[in-house]
C-alpha cells in the first residue's frame, strides 16, 4: 500500500496524526508528513484518508 499526502492540499488540522500516529506526523511547516507505513500498523488508512477534510492524503 502506498500512502502519500498532497502538500498543496493539506491544511494541517492533523486529523491523520490523531488517526493514525503509526504513520502520520506533523512536519516542522505545519504540513502532515507519512513517516512510515507497515504491515499490521492497526490502522485503516482508507478511512483515515477518508476523514481528511480536504482529501490530501491519497491512498493506493
Amino acid at each position: 500500500m502506498k500512502i502519500t499526502i498532497d502538500e498543496n492540499a493539506c491544511v494541517g488540522c492533523g486529523l491523520c496524526v490523531s488517526g493514525c500516529p503509526e504513520v502520520f506526523e506533523m512536519a516542522d511547516n505545519g504540513i502532515a508528513k507519512v513517516k512510515a507505513v507497515k504491515a499490521g500498523c492497526g490502522c485503516d488508512l482508507k478511512e483515515v484518508a477518508s476523514q481528511c477534510p480536504v482529501t490530501a492524503i491519497i491512498v493506493e
